[in-house]
């Protein structure tokens, strides 16, 4: 089965530019013109995945991804104007599973769908009887949720990958050059925050603890503490 892109995207040029792309690698893909119309196909569940542009002219990306996240746990990746880091912290603070900047490489945003795409078919592969325990924490790969004390964590897609490889090697340091790959599917490069920004999301859905249960291991990654 091919999988199902929508694009949301103003600029007419881009939006057949890329279309045309996605279409050629494979994928079915939606288009909108706008935020509403992009919103109302989302929720519609007409698609597998959400490509979508911040600056939109009826309402904003940000607030489509607002509205999403408010229903749906639908992979998104932003759009976003090269050097914008305020629109790329907002983004991820909103929900967003990653950014590529525009004007944006064709065959980068194939490369970033198809790992994010990747890590939610295999996760959906795994058994029903995979569930694993730590601490408060439950992780269910088939439903892709992790529960805190039986209740639900609202994640995103790359949240959920994130913090399931931290839980894999508790009580180990996990390189950010490795979670990045593993989680994200993608190099790690210099002034990336993207990563940063999916760990300090992940602290305050857990509840901030001190010390944080997701530690910062100086000059290496991360590694997640098990509370006792």
């Amino acid at each position: 089965m091919q999988n199902r892109v929508l694009l949301v995207e103003d600029d007419e040029e881009l939006r057949e530019l890329l279309s045309r792309y996605l279409a050629n690698q494979g994928f079915t893909v939606r288009e909108a013109a706008n935020g509403q119309d992009g919103l109302s196909l989302a929720l519609g569940q007409h698609c597998d995945l959400v490509v979508l542009d911040i600056m939109l002219p009826d309402i904003s990306g940000l607030e489509v991804l607002r509205q999403l996240r408010a229903k749906t746990h639908l992979p998104v990746v932003l759009l976003t104007a090269r050097g914008d880091e305020t629109d790329r912290i907002v983004g991820f603070e909103v929900g967003a599973d990653d950014y590529i900047p525009k004007p944006c490489n064709p065959r980068e945003l194939i490369a970033r769908l198809q790992a994010l795409l990747r890590r939610v078919a295999w996760d959906q592969e795994v058994g029903m009887d995979d569930s694993r325990a730590y601490g408060d924490l439950r992780v269910e790969p088939v439903h892709r949720r992790i529960y805190q004390n039986d209740v639900a964590l609202d994640l995103t897609a790359t949240e959920y990958e994130v913090l399931q490889v931290l839980l894999a090697h508790a009580g180990s340091v996990v390189r950010k050059t490795d979670l990045m790959q593993w989680a994200l599917g993608r190099r790690l490069e210099a002034y990336d925050r993207t990563l940063d920004m999916h760990i300090s999301n992940l602290r305050k859905k857990l509840g901030n603890d001190d010390p944080p249960r997701i530690e910062t291991v100086r000059g290496l990654g991360y590694s997640y503490r098990v509370p006792v």
